[in-house]
């Protein structure tokens, strides 16, 4: 059983840097893309940012480019997500992801959900 577990949210003031992590267990996830999504109160889940089980592509919603980072290791069996520039906009509870298939990584192909972790920014 494969187990994904976020850490590293927590309240910032807009124009911090945080970066969550996502460990996962029960099995190598080298095989997998990777990805985070976050939802803010009283909206859908959106998709934030994903990488390619190789590691040789990143996508990323446009109200996060060039702010946030997505990186994993290997070793770790680890995924990343560096978050600089922070913006009020960015405050919701970030959920870890796993695909098998790297497109179109949507929320109902996805195989393996973490549990969330907060993120609130302040003004």
């Amino acid at each position: 059983q494969v187990q994904l577990v976020e850490s590293g949210g927590g309240l910032v003031q807009a124009g911090d840097s945080l970066r969550l992590s996502c460990a996962a267990s029960g099995r190598s996830l080298s095989d997998y893309a990777m990805g985070w999504f976050r939802q803010a109160p009283g909206q859908e889940r959106e998709f934030v940012a994903k990488i390619h089980a190789t590691g040789s592509m990143t996508n990323y919603v446009d109200s996060v480019k060039g702010r946030f980072t997505i990186s994993r290791d290997y070793a770790k069996n680890t995924v990343y997500l560096q978050m600089g520039s922070l913006k009020q906009e960015d405050t919701a509870v970030y959920y870890c992801a796993a695909d098998l298939q790297y497109f179109p990584f949507t929320r109902a192909a996805i195989d393996y959900w973490g549990q969330g972790t907060q993120v609130t920014v302040s003004s």
